[in-house]
């Protein structure tokens, strides 16, 4: 069965609670069967009759354009069908209940109405969907910056800072080249640059390959995978234990490396305390 519209039912009910009142208090009885038809008849009545006052005041109708045609069409038909009872002794016009859904395409020769679905039915379905339903997304947005300008600007900055700041350390800071080396002459103690002191004092400890390739080789991995381990985004301490840790431990490891070898190693690379003996390291 055809759907009716809501505006057109609520009509339609309305309509028979009023009808259905004035029966009871006038006292009179109609066959129960004529009481779907009537209402759907009044409601169509109503709607036509609604349309060209609202037309006339100059606001918008609800109804669509077909709808009111039709209404219009039906209530012609009702009332001659009222007439033609009236004339031949009484009786109940039904007149045919319209569509609301169905669509004001014209009827070929075939009777069947041009873009109709299977078995002739005309009804339309509208919808509005999100595109994120229909979407396959690839990847999540994350927070992300250029690499121009704002990461170069920064170290920009950043070297400009440190260039600025060796300048004026050289200025202020006297440090004179030593004598010539003497290849008859080894310094005692003969120490590597600071950067190698964490190294050379491994070698204090350990065998050459535990000291120079295992210990340092297994540091680095570890710090390879680090990224791999942890794949938190975030950049909040809290958030990255695990990986702040490792970095932590491996700086630590060889601070505390290049301070023992800078300042507590003296001649024959002996344990020594700088505050009696003296520091034996030189820039």
């Amino acid at each position: 069965m055809t759907e009716i519209p809501e505006h057109l039912r609520k009509r339609a009910e309305a309509a028979r609670a009023k009808a259905e009142a004035e029966k009871a208090a006038a006292g009179g009885d109609v066959p129960a069967a004529a009481d779907v038809p009537a209402a759907d008849e009044t409601a169509t009545a109503a709607a036509a009759s609604d349309a060209p006052a609202a037309a006339a005041s100059g606001e918008e109708s609800r109804i669509p354009a077909h709808l009111l045609e039709r209404s219009r069409a039906a209530k012609a038909r009702a009332e001659g069908g009222e007439a033609a009872g009236a004339a031949t002794g009484g009786g109940v016009a039904v007149a045919e209940r319209p569509s609301a859904v169905t669509t004001a395409a014209p009827a070929p020769a075939g009777g069947i109405p041009v873009g109709a679905g299977p078995g002739g039915h005309t009804q339309r379905l509208l919808t509005v969907v999100k595109s994120g339903s229909i979407q396959d997304v690839k990847a999540t947005p994350v927070d992300k910056v250029h690499t121009w300008p704002h990461l170069l600007a920064g170290e920009f900055v950043a070297s400009l800072v440190c260039t600025a700041f060796t300048f004026v350390f050289s200025v202020f800071v006297n440090a004179p080249l030593l004598q010539l080396a003497n290849p008859n002459l080894t310094p005692n103690p003969s120490k590597a640059p600071w950067y190698f002191l964490g190294l050379q004092e491994l070698l204090t400890m350990f065998h050459p390959m535990v000291a120079g390739v295992t210990i340092p080789g297994m540091g680095l991995i570890l710090l390879i995978l680090a990224p791999y381990m942890d794949r938190n985004p975030s950049i909040k301490p809290e958030d990255r234990k695990f990986t702040i840790s490792v970095f932590t431990i491996f700086l630590m490891f060889w601070a505390v490396l290049v301070i023992i070898g800078s300042f507590f190693r003296g001649p024959g690379q002996n344990f020594v305390l700088p505050w009696k003996s003296g520091i034996f390291f030189e820039l």
